[in-house]
């Protein structure tokens, strides 16, 4: 019998990665343990994206809404255990700091297990040596810094407003029409809830140049932005209940705000091109 010989061919090319890869994720105010959660969103992001730092600030467990009743879900557990896997499988440097809503961390702080850093706040530096002081910002609260009665009375508040939210948006869902966030729209409009927001940020600008830094990423008050505030660049990273924002830093370099859709269109688009390069990939026929 003739020995036969599988031809192989030139080296091919590496396949595309199945995930989209940042340089840095940023997500604060998840608030996992309420029903509002939108873990299971989040979760397929972070099952679709790989990242060299990974920082949470703050709010990512709402012990707050857990003391009054347990939304915990196992799609919560789920996102707590994939980020621990981001850290043990992908090399994912893990960076959890202090939000108002899981301030039990307080207690722990500052801590180092492996690839996980607990703190209060840490400096980041972006790709061209810029140094941004990531906080999550309920110190310059007024309420929560000082009237905690006050706070936990308007989180319940909050609570009540989102319950709205939802039978208003399944209405609208019914109708065919995209959500919409009281909340947000509350906040755009009435006068004190406005200058409330621009002093917090103006006083983060204020501190993170008190600290010789460039930039400031924040969370708590749940409102992504990106803008310049004199000399700091000021971003805020949003929220997983309503807005679904996260600050990311491409591979490049780039720092900007983006919404779930965004990610999860290209989260789709990067495993597309990933299983039609898998499966065009074919040894030659042997000879």
């Amino acid at each position: 019998m003739e020995d036969q010989e599988r031809f192989i061919g030139p080296p091919q090319e590496p396949l595309p990665p199945a995930k989209i890869h940042f340089r840095t994720l940023v997500l604060s105010d998840l608030h996992l343990g309420t029903k509002d959660a939108q873990a299971r969103e989040l979760l397929d992001v972070l099952r679709g994206i790989r990242c060299d730092k990974l920082i949470l600030n703050g709010d990512i467990i709402d012990l707050w809404s857990l003391r009054r009743k347990n939304h915990w879900t196992p799609a919560h557990t789920a996102v707590l255990r994939r980020i621990m896997k981001m850290a043990e499988k992908d090399g994912t440097k893990v960076v959890y700091l202090r939000g108002n809503h899981d301030d039990f961390i307080r207690h722990l702080i500052p801590i180092t297990l492996d690839r996980i850093e607990l703190a209060e706040e840490h400096i980041h530096v972006d790709l061209h040596g810029r140094r941004f002081l990531c906080i999550h910002g309920d110190a310059f609260d007024t309420v929560t810094a000082k009237m905690r009665w006050l706070a936990v009375l308007g989180d319940i508040s909050y609570q009540i407003l989102l319950d709205i939210n939802r039978l208003y948006n399944k209405w609208r869902a019914w109708r065919g029409k995209e959500y919409f966030s009281l909340s947000q729209a509350i906040k755009g409009k009435v006068k004190s809830a406005v200058s409330f927001i621009s002093s917090f940020e103006k006083h983060l600008q204020a501190l993170a140049a008190r600290r010789g830094c460039d930039g400031v990423m924040c969370g708590h008050i749940h409102k992504a932005e990106d803008r310049q505030i004199g000399t700091i660049r000021y971003l805020n990273s949003g929220d997983w209940v309503e807005s679904l924002t996260a600050i990311v830093e491409e591979t490049d370099g780039t720092l900007r705000v983006v919404e779930r859709a965004e990610l999860r269109d290209r989260i789709a688009a990067q495993r597309a091109l990933h299983e039609a390069a898998a499966q065009t990939r074919e040894l030659v026929p042997a000879r």
